[in-house]
């Protein structure tokens, strides 16, 4: 509790209360402040005003909640819709079973949600430049457009994989109308302005931020994300540079145990790379948080009625842990059934699957500590949303280095993050990989990128990218899926409607 206590009054400025932030920044008389007087705190720059807006659409709704789970874990063979058979409606099944219509209200508030973002960004920069340089300290200007740029990067990269072709904005307008005249770009096209925008964030952002500012882009970030932007191309050399700037940075390790990192105590530490930043108390249960959490929460009664129950882990993930390993117990939180009491990590019994609630399997990693939730709320809107993790980028690293040749540099990647998951396990489990075979050593990679990341919204787009989706997916049951259609989703019909067809259907829709 003391972290929530430590953010929520001495924060200042940060991301994580942006309506505090106001607040706290209204303090002094209205009307007194000209470009060059407008407060900041110490550590921070007359800029930063204009950016909090894009920082808290992270939080929002329609980019890292409904939408965001169903289309980047409910579509993969990792997870299931969860609930009840009709919870949701045919708009959430499809994302679970395929098709995905073109009416889809989740693929259009995605799109929705990304677009908003980017113009958040766009209207930030133009906001940036417009105050005059004189007297103003040129770099802080350009680490401000460096955060922006980074989470512009970040929205493209997500529609890119999304959707595909999409139309570019560069620029702010003032009149949303205008967008509608912009064709879409190639999927191309779009990765090169995600690098560019990547590539001018890792130059000119810190490596670090003062506490007060938890959350905020950093080298880091920018590099690992790139790393991902070009892993995603199979730009293998420019992927492992870029995941290797983020190793030799010396910033970021596997110290944190498995168990602890989803936890409120794990957030921010030491794997950290970058995080949607939420918090709660009990007089704000949700305006400074995100619903992620409450989305994903066992459906049950009472002390367990702790939301929708969405996004249930699948047989097909269950099954593809190896004997022993810990990190299963943490993503997979089994309900009770009749004859035998699962209890959560922090010891509770659970209810009974099918009696008490529909599922037999939840997300264990959503799961918020019970005191927070009995002072607070059910709902567990202040936690975080893990977007890149050091483990990821050494698994990206390990990747990018076998499919270089690299084959010992790759294993030796790999056993390190084994070695972090067999900590406090039984003698035998979880033992490092021999493999000399860049074959084999490529499909142990994969593996351990699916068990390390379960239920983090990375399986769908790897799938896709290694071009296993349909393999992966029927196997799992999810027969509807086909490669032709549905490794990307529709241009939803209301946008191709508002720009009077100058936006076009993906194929197969």
């Amino acid at each position: 509790m003391s972290k929530y206590i430590k953010i929520a009054l001495s924060i200042g400025c940060s991301i994580v209360l942006f309506s505090s932030c106001e607040k706290f920044l209204d303090t002094p008389p209205q009307g007194k402040y000209t470009e060059d007087t407008y407060p900041y705190p110490e550590g921070g720059t007359p800029y930063d005003r204009f950016i909090f807006a894009a920082y808290n659409d992270l939080r929002s709704y329609n980019v890292h909640v409904d939408g965001f789970v169903n289309a980047t874990s409910i579509r993969s063979d990792d997870a299931d819709k969860g609930s009840t058979a009709s919870d949701g409606g045919a708009d959430v099944i499809s994302m679970d079973n395929f098709p995905v219509l073109a009416t889809s209200g989740r693929a259009n508030a995605l799109w929705l949600g990304y677009f908003g973002l980017v113009n958040q960004t766009n209207r930030a920069m133009y906001q940036i430049d417009s105050i005059s340089k004189e007297g103003q300290d040129e770099q802080l200007k350009i680490q401000a457009t460096a955060e922006a740029r980074f989470l512009r990067g970040y929205s493209y990269f997500m529609l890119v994989r999304l959707f595909g072709r999409v139309p570019k904005f560069e620029t702010w307008s003032s009149d949303p109308a205008t967008q509608n005249n912009i064709p879409q770009s190639s999927a191309a096209e779009i990765y090169t302005f995600v690098e560019e925008d990547l590539k001018f964030a890792a130059q000119n952002l810190p490596d670090t931020w003062d506490s007060k500012f938890i959350g905020r882009a950093t080298k880091g970030a920018a590099n690992g994300l790139l790393a991902k932007v070009y892993i995603t191309q199979k730009k293998w050399q420019q992927a492992y540079d870029a995941a290797n700037t983020v190793k030799s940075s010396g910033l970021y390790d596997l110290s944190q145990n498995y168990a602890d990192i989803f936890s409120e105590k794990g957030e921010n530490g030491r794997e950290s790379i970058f995080e949607i930043q939420g918090t709660a108390s009990p007089d704000e249960t949700t305006k400074n948080g995100i619903q992620y959490a409450n989305l994903q929460g066992v459906r049950g009664a009472g002390n367990w009625n702790l939301g929708w129950g969405w996004n249930t882990p699948s047989a097909a993930l269950e099954a593809a842990y190896e004997a022993g390993d810990p990190r299963k117990a943490r993503t997979i939180l089994y309900s009770s059934v009749a004859g035998k009491t699962n209890v959560s990590m922090y010891n509770e019994p659970m209810p009974v699957y099918p009696a008490d609630v529909p599922n037999p399997m939840y997300n264990h990693k959503v799961l918020s500590d019970p005191a927070m939730r009995n002072s607070i709320s059910r709902g567990s809107w202040w936690m975080n949303i893990r977007i890149l993790r050091y483990a990821d980028v050494v698994l990206m690293l390990a990747e990018s280095a076998n499919e270089l040749g690299k084959t010992d540099e790759a294993r030796t990647l790999l056993n390190s993050v084994r070695e972090r998951a067999r900590r406090g396990a039984a003698a035998g489990v979880l033992p490092d990989v021999t493999d000399t075979d860049q074959a084999a050593l490529r499909n142990k990679i994969r593996h351990e990128r699916r068990i390390e990341l379960a239920m983090e919204h990375d399986r769908f787009f790897d799938l896709v990218r290694w071009g296993t989706a349909q393999t992966a997916l029927h196997a799992a049951g999810k027969t509807n899926f086909q490669n032709s259609r549905d490794v990307l989703l529709p241009i939803p019909q209301t946008q191709i409607d508002l720009t009077k067809g100058v936006l076009t259907q993906n194929p197969g829709y």
